[in-house]
């Protein structure tokens, strides 16, 4: 019972935090997937229009709020970071992606990304956008989403669901914030990663003991945190989007070292990215106006910004004054 009143909380609190002048529209992804009835209203896209729309077709964004993989920080992480993209001339898309307070698990997440990159591609123009521009940002649990949807996008999960597609699944640039990272036990973010993989990636002789520690006897192989690991060079593919990796040093809830090691990894093997890096700023502060952090450096004016039009995604004349 008290779990069923947990979740009801949760869903309670994401639906509640939701305004409907915070976008335009929402599209329901698994609308017409018959094998996906039951997933309907639990993957949502929120379309968000660039403030000013001209003829030209705009670049895209799909925004993936963090929450350990188990709930979803939509207003901060979400919806303010739809507004500010908006304001430089970016659609942005904000995913309400399956997670574990209602008992989704992997590969639902990955399902997810991959169908919104499919919708919007196939619907780009549409939405008025240039389909060779979505890029995806996600922070913390999301910037591991954002990051594996950019490794793993040879890996069509939508093809196993019956839904074909001719678009390309991968995103053509990423941008993980405060980013869980790695599966290793060393760095890694467990309930993060707990609720990615529950126990279906977990052995059945992992739940016979029972720890204080380890109440539920979750326990992967070394292969199964391997596999999961962004770090991991060999998931690693040769077109790796470009990526605009960010964390702070005091992180208290994801390690800074989650960063540091993907970080080590993109430069070894050459992938366009850039680290940014502060003492100070903690995690979870999105792009809330009145975060510390926001205050202090004003990240996406001052990093992501610039970044963006280096890369070719925006030039000065499609950027607000």
């Amino acid at each position: 019972m008290k779990t069923v009143l947990l979740r009801f909380l949760v869903f309670f609190l994401i639906l509640s935090s939701i305004n409907a002048r915070d976008y335009q529209r929402k599209v329901f992804l698994w609308q017409d997937v018959a094998s996906m009835e039951t997933q309907l209203r639990d993957t949502v896209l929120y379309v968000c229009k660039a403030t000013e729309q001209t003829d030209s077709l705009t670049p895209a964004v799909i925004i993936c709020p963090g929450g350990s993989y188990h709930h979803l920080g939509m207003p901060h992480e979400g919806f303010a970071s739809a507004r500010w993209f908006n304001s430089i001339g970016i659609t942005a898309f904000v995913l309400r992606y399956r997670v574990a307070y209602n008992e989704h698990h992997f590969p639902a997440q990955l399902e997810d990304i991959q169908m919104a990159i499919a919708h919007i591609r196939e619907h780009a123009q549409e939405y008025g956008i240039d389909k060779n521009k979505i890029g995806a940002i996600g922070y913390s649990a999301g910037g591991h989403l954002v990051t594996m949807a950019g490794e793993f996008y040879a890996r069509n999960e939508l093809e196993k669901l019956g839904v074909k597609t001719t678009e390309s699944l991968r995103p053509d640039f990423i941008m993980p914030i405060y980013p869980v990272v790695s599966m290793q036990d060393d760095i890694a973010h467990k309930w993060s990663r707990k609720s990615l993989l529950g126990h279906r990636y977990s052995p059945p002789e992992a739940e016979k003991g029972f720890s204080l520690l380890n109440i539920r006897g979750f326990k992967y192989s070394q292969k199964i945190k391997d596999d999961f690991s962004m770090e991991n060079a060999s998931n690693i593919p040769d077109d790796m989007p470009p990526t605009f990796l960010l964390a702070c040093e005091d992180d208290p809830v994801v390690l800074y070292e989650n960063s540091v090691r993907l970080d080590k990894t993109l430069t070894d093997k050459d992938v366009q990215h850039t680290f940014v890096s502060y003492t100070e700023g903690g995690h979870g502060f999105g792009m809330k106006k009145n975060s510390k952090i926001m205050k202090k450096y004003h990240w996406n004016d001052e990093k992501l910004l610039p970044w963006l039009k280096e890369i070719g995604i925006l030039t000065d004349s499609k950027t607000a004054d």
